[in-house]
């Protein structure tokens, strides 16, 4: 035994070992997973213990063998035997008092571990107590008891890997909080009173004596343990107001050291009144306190950390007390006055602190008919401030492209504050105030104007854009008129056409400014700053979108406006113009709409032809200018979608034009991978425009779709090709049917060529669409998906598909195999359908050959990396397998269940799902087979999770 157990600490020293030179990573892998596995086994505790205990174990062993203890504590406790879990107990207490000075990180582990026992070990009758004897009797130990007190609340109130129930849950953290936390109360307040030379404390009545005083060290961590209490909501609120603890946190934010743990407290303690009728004498003696801190925001205004846990206070008081505040404004002002300091402090890392109190009481104001008009002022200045706060700095280059990133990002943070203040006063007087700001700026000589002036107020104004009312006849027709004038430069052009996009549903009922917009718009796209081309094309889709009605007469003019400076334009901007005009012609009627659709299609279509019928190389740049053309004409068609079952006139004849152009076009550029992404894509939505009138090209569609994804390997023919069959699946014209049966064994042929060739992990996109094409044919053509010699092949394609972590991948092959082995012609019926018999012989030939290893995968995804949610797709499966093929899987089984891994399958649980199975096939009890499935995925989820959890890098 002894021999076993040198040879363990041994090994356990080899493998810590690898951590402290710089190693390879197969290394550190095999080290970790050998340090992980033996924290899983029996032994660990015995030789844990040794270690723990040996005063010469290297460091990073001892701290390992704490580590240990608290995670065998947690889920191996079952291994060891009732009569061994008090003295297990102290064991722990006393490495505790062996490593009483430290170092920490071993305490923390070893009170991690004792707070999990005590949770577990109902014997332990006096745990909280016990430990407060063992270490409080001592000066020297007081940091470790209070160590100990800090985390129990975390650990029984935060560690959900502890296997109890819910009943012994309740008894048990009653017993370990709610029980003790008047004593908890005491014995904090205690230490905090002792000064000078004295430390009195109520430790089974014990008077000590301790020359060194209370540091600031211990009265932090007295702070620590009494925010670990207050937030596990185990401190009565009614007694906390008696103790001393009340009053010296607030003494405490005088303090350098103990600033951080003070504010801490305060602000856990403001939270734990929440409930105010039940806390008001409480709160009597915060709220005083708190209001008395206000004078600080001045005296401390050059220290930004201070001011920051100022902020918190005041913060967590608003939004706790903010009934109280609109009740009783008189006593509860100051909080919000100190909270309107705190958001106009220039550090902006602070102001957000109040942004939720802001938030909050706007929405009570909301529901309120009366309230004070010192709200109304508080509100006013608070919108003043934030747009203060959303100018940009005077020089950009100041500041790094981060930061800016951060102030952008920030400034959408702040737009939402204003509309807070839109609730309060009201968005036209929101409007106008900002409105003001602009025409004040405006009204001094150009020289003295800085960009920023105007481009925060324009920046809130778009931000308040949501609040407005479309019917509004106020502010917005001052801002409108208010555009044309701006000063020309290109953040101030950015933002107004943004304002423009905001209030385009306004714009809608006041289509007078329509013509005004849409030269400002024109103005902006020829803009040579890219955000403000941009911005353009934003707010030309958006009026298009809302005001289709009303911009069909200027179709003439977008349409002009694309052949004459459309080709000048970025392709993101131009996309966005081909958007707008979508839009416009989705408002026409049918004919006009079709006829506009021909025009600005038969532009791109022409260019398409162009370069198929090109007799010379074509370069980069003119297939490059072909696909945007091609992305053009996708979000056409996706706006305007379908015209319905009857085509108009002027789509009569377009879908064979369209598909003799790309079916050229493919045969010439398949190989170009971005190509053939985009007009796979435009054929999508042809299939959607044009509708049973695609069914004219689809066999021609099919055909070329194969031919290119056996010449390239490209996945997107696989695509569209499954959208044709889910289509047109139905369909029983013979050449079609044909073309189904095509497309299926060419296209297996294909994917197991490239499957013998490269790994599954390589080409997930083209098993992905593959297998999303067999879920087509199996749903819309069973006849040519089971009859087909390319069936088999199929299925074992689809297995490789299990084996990558990519959650719609797998989805969808477990919805493949679901749909096969639950098919309704594996069911007994008197008279089945004529081909029935057929794909029953199909499915089961399959199985009796793959049955073996696709059970491995179906198990070994189950256990490793199939998706959380796909576990009811695996039982239906698994249930389908177990009634047909029992007899089968009785033998498959040992096998499968050898070859998972014990870090994800332990043995234990292997044997006892094997156990479970057999006896529900044994029995024809064929729904268990679904507990049996439930309970391995859930074991091993527990099993994975431990691994994730073992913080052995640390070490």
């Amino acid at each position: 035994m002894a021999d076993n157990q040198s040879a363990n600490i041994q090994a356990l020293l080899s493998a810590l070992n690898v951590f402290t030179r710089a190693p390879d990573k197969t290394s550190l892998e095999n080290a970790n997973s050998w340090l992980q596995d033996f924290q899983h086994s029996p032994e660990a505790w015995s030789t844990c213990n040794v270690l723990l205990l040996s005063p010469d174990a290297p460091p990073a062993a001892k701290l390992f063998a704490a580590q240990t203890f608290r995670s065998k504590v947690t889920y191996d406790l079952h291994q060891v035997d009732p009569s061994n879990l008090l003295p297990l107990r102290d064991t722990l207490v006393t490495a505790l008092e062996r490593y009483q000075s430290g170092p920490k990180t071993i305490i923390t582990q070893l009170c991690l571990a004792l707070s999990g026992l005590a949770l577990q070990l109902p014997a332990w009758d006096n745990a909280l107590q016990s430990i407060v004897e063992t270490f409080g009797a001592n000066p020297v130990t007081v940091p470790v008891l209070l160590q100990f007190l800090t985390i129990l609340p975390e650990e029984v109130s935060g560690n959900t890997r502890i296997p109890v129930t819910d009943d012994e849950y309740r008894e048990r953290s009653t017993k370990l909080l709610s029980d003790n936390s008047e004593q908890v109360l005491e014995l904090l307040s205690m230490y905090l009173q002792a000064t000078g030379r004295s430390i009195y404390l109520i430790a089974k009545r014990h008077w000590l004596q301790n020359s060194a005083g209370v540091t600031h060290v211990v009265q932090s961590q007295i702070f620590d343990c009494l925010r670990s209490w207050l937030v596990a909501g185990e401190i009565d609120m009614p007694a906390f107001g008696k103790s001393p603890l009340l009053a010296f946190a607030f003494e405490a934010l005088a303090s350098e050291e103990l600033f951080d743990s003070a504010v801490d407290v305060v602000c856990e303690m403001i939270h734990e009144t929440q409930e105010i009728d039940d806390n008001m004498p409480v709160i009597e003696l915060i709220v005083p306190r708190v209001i008395a801190l206000k004078s600080q925001l001045e005296d401390k205004k050059d220290d930004p950390e201070k001011i920051r846990g100022y902020a918190k206070i005041f913060a967590e008081a608003g939004e706790t007390y903010r009934l109280l505040i609109l009740q009783h404004t008189d006593t509860f002002y100051p909080i919000v006055e100190a909270i309107g300091q705190c958001s106009a402090y220039p550090d902006l890392d602070i102001v957000p602190i109040t942004f939720p109190f802001w938030m909050r009481l706007a929405q009570t104001i909301g529901k309120k008919t009366t309230i004070s008009p010192l709200f109304g002022e508080a509100y006013k200045a608070l919108m003043q401030v934030v747009i203060r706060h959303l100018h940009f700095p005077p020089d950009l280059a100041s500041i790094t492209g981060q930061e800016a990133d951060n102030f952008r990002s920030f400034r959408h943070v702040m737009g939402d504050t204003l509309k807070d203040c839109c609730l309060v006063l009201g968005a036209d007087a929101c409007l106008l105030s900002a409105y003001g700001l602009i025409t004040t700026a405006l009204s001094r000589s150009p020289q003295s104007i800085s960009w920023q002036e105007i481009e925060a107020p324009l920046f809130a104004m778009r931000s308040m854009g949501a609040e407005v009312d479309v019917m509004d006849e106020t502010a917005v027709p001052k801002i409108m008129d208010l555009i044309p004038s701006l000063p020309i430069h290109p953040r101030v052009r950015y933002a107004a056409l943004l304002i423009i996009s905001r209030y385009t549903e306004w714009i809608n009922r006041h289509p007078d400014y329509i013509a005004y917009q849409l030269q400002y718009i024109s103005a902006g796209f020829e803009d040579p700053d890219s955000e403000v081309s941009a911005a353009a094309g934003q707010a030309l889709k958006y009026l298009c979108q809302d005001c289709k009605q009303h911009l069909i007469e200027f179709l003439p003019t977008l349409h002009t406006f694309l052949t004459t400076t459309g080709a000048k334009l970025a392709q993101d901007d131009r996309r966005q113009v081909y958007e707008a005009i979508a839009y416009v012609i989705s408002a026409m009627s049918m004919e006009k709409a079709a006829e506009s659709l021909r025009t600005f299609s038969l532009d791109i279509l022409s260019q398409i032809h162009a370069i198929s019928s090109k007799t010379t190389a074509v370069t980069k740049q003119e297939l490059k200018e072909v696909g945007y053309g091609l992305e053009n004409l996708e979000v056409m068609l996706h706006v305007v979608g379908p015209f319905g079952d009857q085509l108009p006139a002027a789509c009569q004849n377009s879908c064979q034009e369209a598909w003799s152009i790309f079916d050229t076009f493919i045969s010439k550029f398949a190989f170009d991978y971005d190509t053939s992404e985009r007009v796979t894509r435009v054929l999508r939505h042809g299939i959607t425009l044009f509708g049973e009138s695609a069914l004219l090209v689809a066999s021609s569609v099919l055909s070329r779709m194969v031919t290119s994804f056996e010449a390239t390997g490209f996945s997107s023919f696989l695509w569209i090709s499954g959208k044709f069959v889910g289509r047109f699946g139905h369909e029983s014209d013979p050449v079609l049917r044909n073309a189904f049966q095509n497309i299926y064994e060419r296209a297996t042929n294909k994917v197991v060529s490239l499957l013998q060739s490269k790994d599954p992990r390589d080409i997930p996109d083209v098993l992905e669409d593959y297998v999303q094409l067999l879920l087509q044919l199996i749903r819309m053509a069973p006849d040519v998906f089971f009859q087909s010699s390319a069936f088999p092949l199929a299925f074992r394609a689809t297995m490789a598909a299990l084996t990558l972590i990519h959650s719609d991948l797998v989805f969808a092959s477990l919805d493949l195999f679901r749909d096969i082995l639950t098919h309704e012609s594996l069911t007994p019926s008197s008279s089945p359908p004529p081909k029935f018999p057929i794909y029953s012989s199909a499915i089961k030939a399959v199985m009796e050959k793959e049955g073996f290893e696709f059970v491995g995968y179906m198990l070994s995804g189950l256990v490793g990396d199939f998706p959380e949610d796909s576990t009811a797709i695996v039982v239906t499966i698994f249930r389908a397998v177990a009634l047909l093929w029992s007899t089968q899987l009785v033998a498959w089984l040992p096998p499968i269940l050898q070859q998972l891994p014990p870090s994800s399958a332990p043995n234990q649980v292997k044997r006892q799902f094997l156990l479970d199975v057999t006896n529900s096939l044994n029995t024809a009890q064929y729904d268990k087979v679904k507990y049996s499935i439930l309970a391995l995925h859930r074991a091993s989820r527990k099993a994975r999770d431990r691994r994730r959890v073992t913080p052995l890098n640390q070490v």
